[in-house]
């Protein structure tokens, strides 16, 4: 069964995060452009972070069920 993706994965938008870095890092870009790809870096490394956390969480829901890997119900937005 295939995953509904609300959000682009998370190694395209590290990717990407690594190409604003890179342009940024030129400083070849005028003020304006150079705020807006700050901006735009600043949103995906929000969204990778949420990534990394919700992986995180899930691989302990699967560790802590009795010491034992079991799959338990997994919800993006449940409070850790």
């Amino acid at each position: 069964m295939a995953r509904k993706k609300s959000t682009p994965d998370f190694e395209q938008s590290l990717a990407e995060l690594q190409a604003l870095v890179e342009r940024l890092e030129n400083g070849e870009l005028s003020l304006e452009d150079s705020l807006t790809t700050f901006e735009q870096g600043i949103r995906l490394s929000r969204e990778c972070q949420t990534a990394l956390q919700q992986a995180e969480q899930k691989v302990q829901i699967l560790l802590e069920h009795d010491g034992e890997l079991a799959e338990a119900p997994f919800s993006p937005d449940a409070d850790a």
